[in-house]
This record gives structure tokens, C-alpha cells and sequence, in this order.
């Protein structure tokens, strides 16, 4: 009953931007842990962002920030990575994970911790 599916992903040049869309359904309890993480061929997962839904506290890794960003329209369920000034380095598969926040702590990085996963929206950055 509880899922996330992501979308937006798409082919773009370089210097381009896109906007990646999360939707959760299907959960009653009213604080998600939201995060994006991608993964490129040959390479391991890696984390990319988050946010609480009930404080909007998030996170970013270094490597994207200050051209990536999340979002959230709560009355959506929805979370948003921005992503502008893509690299070629960026072309990875874009999933969206979440898992109900019942204990005190921070939204963290650690993929182990996200229970449901959307199925990935590929970004492709052409150079």
C-alpha cells in the first residue's frame, strides 16, 4: 500500500536543468523521512538529498550543492529535486526512497534506512 514513484528524469545537455517528481501514498502517519538517492552504471548507490515533510529540514550532499535542491508541496505528498547547471557526471538512475520518521533524529543519508523505493527515473547529461 505505501510506495513512491518518481519522474521527470530525461536527456539534456549540459549546463541544462530538470525537475524530478516524488509522490508517496498510501501512508497514514503524517511524518515521512523523504530522500533521493541515483546510481550510475558501474558505480554504487549514492545519496543526493532529503527532507522531513513535517519540518522541511533536509539535507544535501556536497557534490550537488548549490545546483541541486528539494521541495516539498505537502498538500501533494510530493518532494522535488531541482537539479541546474547538470553535468555529464550527474547521468545516473534517480530513485526516490522514504520510511515513516517515528523516532526522534534527523532524516539521514544511509539508503538502509529508506523501506520503500520508487523504480527510478533515468537523467542523462550529454556533454
Amino acid at each position: 500500500q505505501e510506495r513512491v514513484a518518481e519522474s521527470g528524469g530525461d536527456s539534456v545537455q549540459a549546463g541544462g536543468s530538470l525537475r524530478l517528481s516524488c509522490v508517496a501514498s498510501g501512508y497514514t502517519y503524517p511524518t515521512l523521512c523523504m530522500g533521493w538517492f541515483r546510481q550510475a552504471p558501474g558505480k554504487e548507490r549514492e545519496a543526493v538529498a532529503g527532507i522531513n515533510t513535517r519540518t522541511a529540514r533536509t539535507w544535501i550532499v556536497a557534490s550537488v550543492k548549490g545546483r541541486f535542491s528539494i521541495s516539498q508541496d505537502n498538500t501533494k505528498n510530493t518532494a522535488y529535486l531541482q537539479m541546474d547547471g547538470l553535468k555529464p557526471e550527474d547521468t545516473a538512475l534517480y530513485y526516490c526512497a522514504a520510511h515513516e520518521k517515528r523516532w526522534a533524529g534527523f532524516c539521514t543519508e544511509s539508503a538502509t534506512d529508506y523501506n520503500t523505493w520508487g523504480q527510478g527515473t533515468q537523467v542523462t547529461v550529454s556533454s
